[in-house]
């Protein structure tokens, strides 16, 4: 574990790098489900080096901020409601005694997550846009982007572990070992 000033400027540089992130979806429009994953890839590196609650508070700020000053405020919802969190609670998720149990759990938190993240922008934001953003199959736009985003959800929790073992086994040793 890093002494308390290392936790507070990786805590500072991740955030800062998230928000950078969420700040990139003005200049590249379609970035609005990928730099949110990257910034949540981020937030691994907050629990492995600082534990579970700087990251808490560094996704708290980075949450806020992004909603503030994110242009694409669909990829700050989606950050705020599932991306950001979620590395932060795989770890947890994953000492559930089965695996059938762990990926039921995960699943129902990223739909429970994801339509509530859209019900709020549509109904609470009046940001009905969301739904009808792709013309005819506008209509179908819910159903379409729910199952999608089931699988993409496996691929990004496949990808995070991967990343998660590249980091703790050849990053951090290669990179970091002179730091801890």
């Amino acid at each position: 574990m890093l002494k308390k000033s290392s936790q507070v400027a990786l805590g500072g540089m991740i955030a800062a790098l998230c928000v950078l992130l969420m700040l990139m979806t003005g200049i590249l429009p379609f970035l609005s489900y990928a730099v949110p994953a990257m910034a949540g890839f981020l937030m691994v590196v907050m629990v492995i080096e600082c534990g579970t609650k700087w990251a808490v508070l560094v996704y708290i700020a980075v949450s806020i901020l992004s909603l503030l000053i994110a242009p694409d405020k669909t990829a700050a919802f989606i950050f705020v409601f599932f991306l950001g969190f979620y590395p932060i609670l795989k770890g947890t998720l994953e000492k559930l005694k089965s695996r059938i149990l762990e990926w039921s759990t995960k699943m129902i938190l990223f739909n429970v997550c994801i339509v509530a993240a859209y019900l709020l922008m549509i109904y609470v934001l009046k940001m009905p846009e969301v739904m009808t953003e792709m013309g005819e199959f506008g209509k179908y736009t819910g159903v379409i982007t729910l199952a999608l985003g089931n699988f993409v959800f496996v691929v990004f929790d496949i990808s995070l572990t991967r990343i998660i073992s590249a980091y703790i086994l050849w990053f951090r040793p290669k990179f970091l070992r002179r730091f801890g």
